[in-house]
C-alpha cells in the first residue's frame, strides 16, 4: 500500500471515529449519566441545598409506607387496563373499515391521523373544555337532547375514564396506520378463498385477519402497555390528580415527590421502581421481536 493511500485510510478512520466519540459523548451526557445520576439518588437524600447524604434504602421505606404510593400504582393499573380496552381494539377496529373502503381511503387516513399532529398540552385543554361542566361541549349536548350533564372530571367515577377516551382519541391515528399497514400485506388470494368457502365478515377476521396480524397485535400490545404506564399530561393538565386522588398516577406522584415535595431522593426511587416494572415489558418486546426476526 503507497503512503498516501495509507495516509487517506488513516484519515477516514480517524474522521469515522471522531464522529462516533461525538455521539458517544452526546449519549453519555443526556442519556447515561442522567440514568446512573439517577439510580445514586435513589439511595441519597437530596433537596440540591445542603450536600447529599446517603440513606440506603430508607427512601424506598418512605415509598412503601406511603398509601398514596399504592393508590397512584392501582390508577396506573387501571388507566392501563381501560387503555388497553378502547387504546387496542377501537384503533384495530378503524383500521379493518379503512381497510375494506374503495374509495377517500387517503382522506379518512388523515382525519384518523390527525390527533397525533396536535401538542399533548393543547389535546389535554381542548378535551378539559369539552368536559366542563358549564359550558362545555359534551353537558351542552346532553341538554340538548334533555339529559342531565354529567360532572366528568369531578366525579371519581367518571374522571379516570375521560382521561382514557382523551388519551384514546389523541393517539389512535398512529397504531391505526401500523394495523393498516400490517393488515395490506394480507393476500387477497385468502379472503377470496375464505368467501368462496362461504365465511361471513367475522369468520373472515378471526380466521384470516387475526392470525396474519398476530405478530403486530402483540407488539402493539407491548407498546402501548409501557406507553399508557407513562401517562402524565392528561392527568397533570386536566385533573391534577384529583377528585379524591382518583387520577393520581405514577409518573404525577413522582412530579410531586421531585417538584412540589422536593424530596429527590424518593421521587428518583419511584422512577427507580417504574424503571423496572418497564423494563419487564421491554424485554417481553424485545423478545417477540427477536423471535419474529428469525
Amino acid at each position: 500500500m503507497s503512503t498516501a493511500a495509507l495516509r487517506r485510510r488513516i484519515t477516514e478512520n480517524l474522521t469515522a471515529y471522531g464522529m462516533l466519540c461525538a455521539a458517544l459523548v452526546c449519549f453519555a451526557v443526556f442519556s447515561w449519566y442522567p440514568i446512573v445520576r439517577g439510580v445514586l439518588l435513589s439511595f441519597q437524600q437530596v433537596n440540591f441545598v445542603t450536600a447529599p447524604d446517603w440513606v440506603g434504602l430508607e427512601n424506598f421505606r418512605r415509598l412503601l409506607a406511603d398509601p398514596l404510593f399504592w393508590t397512584a400504582w392501582r390508577n396506573t393499573a387501571l388507566f392501563t387496563g381501560l387503555a388497553l380496552v378502547f387504546g387496542f381494539a377501537l384503533p384495530f377496529a378503524v383500521a379493518v373499515l379503512l381497510n375494506e373502503l374503495r374509495h377517500g381511503r387517503a382522506y379518512f387516513r388523515l382525519v384518523v391521523y390527525l390527533p397525533v399532529m396536535l401538542p399533548p398540552v393543547v389535546v389535554a385543554l381542548l378535551w378539559k373544555w369539552f368536559y366542563d361542566p358549564g359550558p362545555g361541549l359534551f353537558n351542552t349536548a346532553l341538554h340538548a337532547v334533555g339529559l342531565p350533564g354529567l360532572s366528568w372530571l369531578d366525579s371519581s367515577g367518571t374522571a379516570m375514564i375521560s382521561l382514557v377516551l382523551v388519551s384514546t382519541w389523541a393517539n389512535m391515528g398512529s397504531a391505526t396506520l401500523i394495523y393498516l399497514a400490517a393488515l395490506q400485506t394480507i393476500p387477497g388470494d385468502l379472503y377470496e378463498a375464505a368467501e368462496l368457502d362461504g365465511a361471513g365478515l367475522w369468520r373472515r377476521l378471526w380466521h384470516v385477519t387475526v392470525p396474519r396480524t398476530r405478530f403486530a397485535l402483540l407488539v402493539m400490545l407491548l407498546l402501548q402497555i409501557v406507553a399508557t404506564m407513562q401517562v402524565f399530561t392528561e392527568p397533570y393538565v386536566m385533573t391534577g390528580g384529583g377528585p379524591e386522588d382518583s387520577t393520581v398516577t405514577v409518573l404525577l406522584l413522582l412530579y410531586k415527590y421531585a417538584f412540589v415535595y422536593n424530596d429527590f431522593g424518593t421521587a428518583s426511587a419511584l422512577s427507580l421502581l417504574l424503571f423496572a416494572v418497564l423494563g419487564v415489558f421491554s424485554f417481553l418486546y424485545m423478545r417477540a421481536t427477536r423471535r419474529a426476526e428469525s
